[in-house]
């Protein structure tokens, strides 16, 4: 017999993280913050970092790729 009430986790929606037009990440809301998770090699320096705002991750991704781009000169 299956309960008809099963408690469902609530849905937790990725926000993407973009730089220049490219997608580097998404951030999962957590706890007081949001969670930072990598889908671009440049982003995975920052990748499970925690940070208070969506535009500060953005902010660390961005500087992240700059960091990258300057190491492959």
């Amino acid at each position: 017999m299956q309960e008809k009430n099963l408690g469902r986790a609530k849905a937790v929606r990725p926000i993407i993280v973009e730089v220049a037009g490219e997608p580097q990440g998404i951030v999962v809301p957590e706890n007081s913050g949001f969670r930072f998770v990598a889908v671009r090699l440049p982003a995975f320096a920052i990748d499970g970092q925690h940070f208070e705002t969506i535009e500060a991750a953005r902010r660390a991704a961005s500087a992240a790729l700059r960091a990258d781009k300057s190491n492959a000169a």
